[in-house]
């Protein structure tokens, strides 16, 4: 744990890029260059593939990650215990609510499950979700491409404020006592609103004087989460580590590296989401090299819950976002379980930890 100084809907991803690289508050010059030499995709060119100038790449780009695949059983901390079939074409979603229903938000509804699989209720929605939080009392918050959509318990709606910012992409939404956290990958930012949707201000946005390096998000993939600490942690994805923040945007301590190893994230921006378990740890899920692992509260690796050897999906077709999908959300249980949503088999997986 390093301690901070005191002081698009039918976007592609390559269009998702472009449009950030446009403005050079993404990267910096020294964002940019690490992009540019991560050596840690998944996806590599075979042997003296061409780089499309007519010319092979010389072995120097050719990068055999394939070692990675298989994960050391002694690491390996929990075992899938049971699947839930969404029923949806696309998943997008995954959360837990009260009494430990399961929430999936996919095409254009929300469905939820009660904790050992069976489907409860569902309702609609008017386009399709990103990303989804449930409140202690029941009530579900929706993350739509530029929007907020607030649902009671039976899905009827009560609320919905949009996002100002024409480049918006919501990609994560927390919820806590009195305050909404929605994550805007498009500008880069977290947007914090009361439960009303009155915005009270924004976090993350690069701030030297503050000691706040900014987001750089490659890809639309931001994610956030509330915990037990009282702060507010964000994935940075292209630095590849975790930020914590108080609610007034103060960054307060951060963890994370680059590293094809188990004890770091790779690719151009990884991890893409997370989630806390009820002691403080974290889960991280990571794209490309597909895994997700467990952390301690400080931010310590300590084992694997799941390795690239259980998503042959993805291995096999890396550059793939499933069905239009997101990979790998994640929500945990009171229980402690870990739920996965894999938008390949759209179904969400639950692991348990091995006694």
């Amino acid at each position: 744990m390093n301690k901070a100084p005191n002081s698009v809907e039918k976007s592609s991803r390559r269009q998702f890029l472009r449009r950030s690289v446009g403005g050079a508050s993404l990267f910096g010059l020294g964002g940019a260059s690490a992009l540019l030499s991560f050596p840690a995709q998944a996806e590599k060119p075979a042997a003296g593939a061409s780089s499309g100038g007519g010319r092979s790449l010389g072995k120097e780009f050719t990068y055999d990650v394939s070692k990675f695949y298989k994960t050391d059983p002694a690491l390996i901390h929990y075992a899938e215990s049971s699947k839930i079939a969404t029923g949806f074409k696309e998943l997008h979603a995954v959360a837990t609510g009260p009494e430990d229903r399961v929430y999936a938000a996919g095409d254009q509804a929300v469905r939820v499950f009660s904790k050992t699989g069976e489907r409860v209720s569902e309702f609609g929605l008017s386009e399709k979700p990103r990303c989804l939080a449930v409140a202690t009392a029941g009530n579900i918050f929706v993350g739509m491409k530029n929007r907020v959509e607030v649902f009671d318990a039976s899905g009827a709606r009560q609320a919905r404020w949009a996002v100002t910012g024409g480049d918006a992409v919501l990609t994560a939404v927390a919820v806590v006592e009195k305050d909404v956290f929605v994550a805007d990958a498009g500008n880069r930012v977290v947007l914090r609103y009361d439960l009303a949707g009155k915005l009270l201000g924004r976090i993350g946005k690069k701030d030297p004087e503050r000691h706040i390096l900014g987001f750089i998000v490659p890809s639309p993939y931001l994610d956030l989460n509330v915990g037990a600490d009282g702060l507010l942690w964000v994935v940075n994805p292209g630095r590849h580590r975790l930020e914590a923040y108080t609610f007034d945007g103060e960054i307060r301590n951060y963890w994370g590296e680059e590293s094809l190893g188990l004890k770091g994230f790779c690719g151009c921006c990884n991890p893409i989401h997370f989630a806390r378990l009820p002691d403080g740890r974290f889960v991280t899920s990571e794209k490309g090299l597909p895994r997700v692992k467990v952390y301690s509260a400080q931010g310590d690796f300590e084992g694997v819950v799941a390795g690239p050897e259980l998503f042959p999906n993805q291995i096999e077709n890396p550059n793939a976002n499933a069905t239009g999908g997101v990979c790998m959300d994640l929500a945990v249980d009171s229980a402690g379980r870990v739920l996965l949503a894999d938008a390949f088999l759209r179904e969400v997986r639950v692991f348990t930890r091995k006694k």
